[in-house]
């Protein structure tokens, strides 16, 4: 199983910001991300931290695809174009 470490970037009134690592056994990656603030809210509806809701969304993904397979760089909105599912079981995760 992946370690997901989500860390806080510099974020704005809009947009929250993370740079996050996935490490497997000795591989890593590292993914830069955003998450638009009325997003969290409408998904979470303030359930879990904005750093929860990121490392439920990379668990989420990493359920259906390999480290090396998330972008390097996205907004946690696209998501949903490559796995419809996202929004509905999102929920599931937290």
């Amino acid at each position: 199983m992946a370690n997901i470490v989500v860390q806080a970037a510099q974020s704005n009134d809009e947009i929250f910001k993370f740079k996050v690592d996935v490490i497997e056994e000795d591989s890593q990656t590292t993914h830069k991300v955003e998450l638009n603030r009325d997003e969290y809210q409408n998904l979470t509806d303030g359930k879990i931290t904005p750093q929860e809701f990121i490392q439920c969304s990379f668990e989420f993904l990493l359920e259906r695809e390999s480290k090396e397979s998330i972008l390097s760089s996205f907004n946690i909105s696209i998501i949903s174009r490559y796995f419809p599912e996202y929004g509905s079981e999102i929920i599931n995760y937290f």
